[in-house]
């Protein structure tokens, strides 16, 4: 591997101008700083706290057949955490609207993850003062994608339980969106080792709490649960206990056991990346009969279905 260049004083390589990047990126748009930019060219400083500290806030909202799903509540929750943060952007509601419907149509993506991010920055005199940071905000629209592949929709994802537990939400508020994943990684390949393929993991009382990127229900004689404590109140999560209202099923945020997981007749995860995906292995033993459920299967039925309705879902403006 080449390190350096040679330079011409004392030896000392050279420093460029211009970063180069020989990595491969999807394809999609990125805006930063005013400026919208292809995906390979959306870099941030190696001085932001975003970085350095996991100092930033984040959402994530999914654009379908050219509709976005439930952007008003994304941007309600985006702007809520910026100002628990005590972040604030030179940019409107209305304004970074805008930018991610631009990003979306500049990529020519009918279908899309689009991220909006604010960071807390950096300051010119490397401050360790986070009031004296410029606050950035950064959004992209790269291809779809989800939790779970095709196959794993079709026959369930297979889950391990990790005893990793989640950061408590004493020491980091779990409804502002984050980017604090070591836990959650930590559970991931604990997940792998076991030979699953995703994780779950637990909260500080030993009741299961969430996984990387999603929420999850169990549902037993036809009521639903969700566990309640140190997660992430996710808008996929929401809007499945909009669905349980609307066709009359019984649906609440509660603690959820390990053992009262591995004893319901249906699991599922819900997050923006894949909607409502099935789970039909838990630490190696099936889920009932260990086929996806009639619950879930009507669920995850009317909630894309839900994507072409104005009442829920946003049109992008392509050229």
């Amino acid at each position: 591997m080449t390190v350096a260049t040679m330079g011409t004083k004392a030896g000392l390589p050279e420093v460029g101008s211009r970063y180069q990047d020989a990595r491969r990126y999807p394809h999609g748009v990125a805006f930063m700083d005013g400026q919208y930019l292809p995906m390979s060219e959306a870099k941030i400083s190696v001085l932001d706290w975003g970085f350095l500290h996991s100092d930033a806030t984040y959402d994530t909202v999914h654009v379908w057949e050219g509709r976005f799903f439930r952007l008003n509540l994304h941007l309600d929750r985006f702007f809520k955490g910026m100002e628990h943060l005590r972040m604030k952007l030179p940019y409107g509601r209305n304004e970074i609207e805008q930018i991610l419907s631009n990003c979306v149509a500049l990529s020519g993506h009918k279908s899309a993850y689009v991220e909006m991010i604010c960071t807390r920055g950096g300051s010119p005199t490397f401050s360790r003062d986070p009031r004296e940071a410029e606050n950035r905000f950064i959004a992209f629209a790269v291809p779809f994608g989800s939790v779970a592949n095709k196959e794993q929709l079709q026959r369930g994802l297979h889950v391990a339980v990790s005893e990793t537990v989640r950061i408590p939400p004493k020491s980091v508020d779990p409804t502002i969106k984050n980017y604090h994943w070591l836990d959650l990684v930590k559970g991931l390949f604990d997940a792998y080792d076991f030979g699953a393929e995703t994780a779950l993991i637990i909260d500080t009382n030993g009741n299961i709490a969430e996984g990387p990127g999603f929420n999850v229900f169990a549902v037993k004689d036809g009521k639903l649960k969700t566990p309640a404590f140190g997660v992430l109140p996710g808008i996929t999560r929401q809007t499945v206990f909009d669905l349980c209202k609307e066709i009359g099923l019984s649906a609440a945020a509660e603690d959820l056991g390990r053992q009262e997981l591995a004893r319901s007749d249906e699991v599922f995860i819900t997050s923006t990346a894949g909607g409502i995906m099935p789970v039909t292995r838990v630490d190696g033993s099936p889920i009932g009969d260990g086929r996806v459920g009639r619950v879930t299967s009507q669920l995850a039925e009317l909630y894309w279905k839900k994507h072409a309705d104005p009442a829920w879902s946003t049109a992008v403006v392509y050229p």
